[in-house]
């Protein structure tokens, strides 16, 4: 690489000093094992979210405190440099930056997007890819048969699967996608309010590790897996981590059904320590007090045993 760098330099010829950097982050990270990254942990419409005035929202309005991007992860394979996105956010053009940053690639590759379902957290992030932005070229979108259905036949998102910017790639309940030789992803449905799609969970399987993400659930009783059974089979869980307690929002929590904190930690107290560490909460409400940092509640989880995704963490297979 140095000897490449010297015959640029004694030839006269310009060095643009971002390629040069890129080029040199990317070897660093060549030959590591693939990852996942968090690109985002908060519900659909982000932290703070429109309209609100709580004291935590209003300092981030003034800038005190950092605004948190909408829940998402990437899974990051270094050996091929290529890259997937789970959720395409409304935060989508600043997660992809986040991306290429942590990742030294800053190609415009996408090499495919898995959708979970049709909230406006978990989708919208696709019209970025359309001609009035991105205006990308096929990028894969992995989707369930409901989920597919409405990106093709409802505008705008059809214009983007008529126009090529997304090629829609169906796949089927309990389906194994194998991405690369070491990634394969498969997926599932969870109970949820599911207007427009079902909603699929994920688990990213990598050699003999795997991770699940469930960003939401309406409750783990209705699901016909047990959550215990998951959090053993698997080596990471990054699960709905909307609200934190009861009474949390001014609204009735029936409107809005979603795991509290509390009862996941709850569910799984009797299994040992090294696997309740295991847990992620992630998809956390604006007002989550994990979301907001404060201590107590940080405190708690802590001592249960649990733990928070953070944007920008990398989670090593």
């Amino acid at each position: 690489m140095s000897r490449r760098l010297m015959r640029i330099g004694s030839g006269g010829q310009k060095l643009i000093l971002p390629v040069i950097i890129a080029f040199v982050l990317a070897a660093t990270s060549f030959g590591k094992d693939p990852y996942i990254l968090v690109l985002g942990t908060a519900q659909d419409a982000g932290a703070p979210q429109m309209g609100c005035m709580s004291e935590y929202c209003q300092s981030v309005w003034n800038g005190k405190v950092k605004r948190t991007m909408v829940s998402s992860l990437a899974i990051v394979d270094p050996k091929s440099g290529r890259r997937w996105i789970f959720d395409a956010t409304p935060d989508l053009p600043e997660q992809f930056q986040l991306l290429k940053k942590t990742t030294g690639d800053f190609s415009n590759r996408i090499d495919g997007i898995f959708l979970t379902h049709a909230h406006i957290g978990h989708y919208t992030g696709l019209m970025y890819l359309g001609k009035e932005s991105f205006n990308a070229e096929n990028v894969l979108v992995y989707a369930l048969p409901r989920m597919s259905a409405m990106l093709a036949k409802n505008a705008p998102w059809s214009q983007l699967v008529s126009l090529g910017n997304i090629r829609l790639a169906e796949i089927s309940t309990s389906e194994s996608v194998k991405l690369s030789e070491d990634i394969s992803v498969e997926s599932f449905t969870v109970p949820h309010r599911d207007e427009f799609s079902e909603t699929a969970g994920f688990r990213i399987v990598v050699g003999k590790k795997s991770a699940v993400f469930i960003p939401d659930i309406d409750k783990w009783s209705k699901w016909d897996k047990s959550l215990e059974d998951v959090a053993r089979a698997n080596n990471l869980l990054f699960i709905d981590g909307t609200f934190f307690r009861d009474g949390e929002i001014p609204r009735p929590i029936s409107e809005v059904p979603h795991p509290f904190v509390t009862e996941t930690m709850e569910i799984l107290k009797d299994l040992p320590r090294s696997l309740r560490k295991r847990v992620r909460f992630i998809h956390m409400n604006h007002s989550n007090p994990l979301l907001q940092m404060q201590k107590s509640a940080l405190a708690e989880m802590t001592r249960s045993g649990f733990g928070v995704a953070r944007e920008g963490e990398k989670y090593e297979f």
